[in-house]
């Protein structure tokens, strides 16, 4: 009863501000993938948290600070979710709620992802039993377009930069896992007009988005993981690390030893709770962000 009573709550709360905050974002038609019976927002008892799945039209929901709070920085974030779904709350809206009190524009992307049916995380549970290999397959096909979706949103922002009343040159990408690799995706193949000005990803799925030698112009660099993700994500936040290291980029890692996997804004009571505040003073020390009261 209590999660019913949860998701009908986060429900009328999308629904009664979610237009007027909500962007959709342009897109190319895939060629190899197919969506139908629209997106799906639901409590996901497998994962115990809210979901979003079976996007197929990419989406900003904005989330503006105090105008006498507003630092003009900007932070696009993705939710992770293996590529299936959105792990909506603790890795999207809550981080997004989270910023905004420190003067940041935060702006949720929702990212295409694999086409699903009633629950797209009941299918990437049994498939991770039975047929692990079918999700990489279906991951490669929709994730080109998942970072599509990441390029354009920072073109949003920085195009529409005085109506979000944010600071051009600071707009930044924040992932989650899934969203890490197409925080990383994003790293890898932006020209000009959607180059982001700082990257955070947070446990990424190095394995969705193999570490690559960054480009000329990499932007800072702020990883977060645990040593004891369950995916086994830690080895590739290292060698993320150490690819933007090798280059002579600035570049941070917080490497907990404890955490695991998903951690987002849930709160463990372990260290790694924390992280959004080891995030925040790294973008002040950068000159990212400023202080606020």
């Amino acid at each position: 009863m209590r999660k019913f009573i949860s998701a009908v709550i986060i429900v009328f709360m999308m629904s009664s501000s979610y237009a007027q905050n909500l962007v959709n974002l342009p897109f190319e038609k895939p060629e190899n993938v197919e969506w139908s019976g629209g997106m799906k927002n639901y409590f996901s008892d497998i994962w115990d948290t809210q979901v979003n799945t079976n996007v197929s039209t990419p989406t900003l929901e904005i989330y503006k600070p105090a105008p006498e709070n507003n630092t003009g920085t900007a932070v696009i974030i993705a939710p992770g979710g293996g590529l299936y779904a959105l792990s909506i709350t603790s890795e999207g809206t809550e981080v997004a709620q989270w910023l905004k009190k420190k003067g940041i524009t935060a702006l949720v992307l929702r990212y295409r992802l694999v086409p699903t049916a009633e629950d797209g995380v009941a299918e990437i549970s049994e498939l991770s039993q039975k047929n692990p290999a079918k999700i990489g397959e279906e991951v490669g096909k929709v994730i080109p377009y998942s970072i599509s979706d990441g390029l354009r949103a920072i073109e949003y922002a920085r195009s529409n930069a005085e109506d979000l009343g944010i600071d051009p040159k600071k707009i930044g990408f924040m992932g989650f896992s899934a969203g890490g690799a197409v925080t990383m995706g994003v790293a890898y193949s932006y020209i000009k007009s959607n180059r982001p000005d700082f990257l955070v990803p947070v446990y990424p799925w190095t394995d969705a988005m193999p570490v690559q030698k960054p480009k000329p112009d990499s932007p800072p660099m702020l990883i977060i993981c645990a040593s004891d993700d369950e995916l086994g994500l830690a080895t590739g936040s290292i060698d993320l690390y150490n690819s933007w290291y090798n280059e002579k980029f600035s570049v941070g890692l917080h490497m907990y030893s404890k955490g695991g996997h998903g951690f987002g804004m849930r709160q463990k009571d372990l260290p790694s709770d924390k992280w959004i505040e080891r995030f925040y003073d790294w973008s002040v020390s950068q000159g990212i962000t400023v202080p606020v009261n």
